[in-house]
C-alpha cells in the first residue's frame, strides 16, 4: 500500500532484520523493503548506559543510529525501531542460556515492567520523525514447576527477545495484566506510524 510507489520519496524501509516487525508491516499491506543497519548495538548501550541514559533514552537513540546508518546510504524513508525492557529503570538484554533466562524470569515475577519500544524515522540522513510507546506488563507470581514447563516448551525462543516471552505464543501465560499497544509490544508502534504515513501523504488517508 503506497501513493507513489514509484516516487523515490514514498520509498519505505525498515533498517532490521526483525521478522516480527516485518509481519506486522505485511500483514497490513505496507509496500516496504527491509535492509540491516548492522550496527553494533551492544557497543551503543554500553556507551550510552555509561552516560547515564535512561532506558527510554537507550532504545530512542538505538532506533534513530539504526535509521541513520542506512539513511545515509538509501533514499527514501528509513524506520529505525528499538524496544528495551525497563525494569525499576534498570534496562534488561537479551539472554543465551536457560540458566539465563530463568534467572530473568524470576526478576520479573510478580512485578510490572515497561517495554520502551521507540520508531525513527528519516529521510536524506537526517530523523524527521520519532515516537517513543511504553505499553506495561504484570507478570504474575508463577511457580518455579510452571516457569520449568513454560522453558522446555518455549526452547530457543527465550533468547530471541528481551524479557524470554513473545505475548503473541505462550509468553501471554506469563501475565496477568497487560497495558499497552498490543503492535507496540511486538516492537512496532503501527498506529502512531500509519498516521505519520498518512500526514505525509506516503499513504492513502
Amino acid at each position: 500500500m503506497a501513493l507513489h510507489p514509484d516516487d523515490p520519496t514514498h520509498r519505505l524501509i525498515l533498517a532490521s532484520k526483525s521478522k516480527s516487525r516485518a509481519s506486522v508491516l505485511k500483514a497490513v499491506g505496507l509496500q516496504f523493503e527491509q535492509i540491516g543497519s548492522g550496527v553494533d548495538e551492544d557497543a551503543l548501550k554500553d556507551a550510552l548506559r555509561a552516560e547515564g541514559a535512561t532506558v527510554a533514552k537507550q532504545a530512542d537513540l538505538l532506533a534513530e543510529t539504526k535509521a541513520l546508518k542506512v539513511s545515509i546510504s538509501h533514499g527514501g524513508v528509513v524506520l529505525g525501531c528499538d524496544q528495551m525492557l525497563d525494569l525499576d529503570g534498570v534496562g534488561l538484554d537479551k539472554v543465551s542460556t536457560r540458566d539465563e533466562a530463568a534467572e530473568i524470569l524470576r526478576r520479573l515475577r510478580g512485578k510490572t515492567h515497561i517495554l520502551q519500544s521507540a520508531i525513527v524515522a528519516c529521510v536524506d540522513g537526517a530523523p524527521v520523525w520519532r515516537h517513543l510507546s511504553q505499553p506495561r506488563l504484570r507478570v504474575r507470581n508463577f511457580s518455579d514447576a510452571f516457569l520449568e514447563d513454560y522453558l522446555d516448551a518455549i526452547g530457543d525462543a527465550a533468547f530471541e527477545s528481551v524479557g524470554c516471552y513473545q505475548v503473541e505464543g505462550r509468553g501471554a501465560l506469563l501475565f496477568d495484566r497487560i497495558e499497552g499497544d498490543y503492535f507496540s509490544i511486538l516492537g512496532m508502534p503501527l498506529l502512531p506510524l500509519l498516521q505519520w504515513l498518512r500526514d505525509r501523504g506516503t499513504i492513502p488517508a
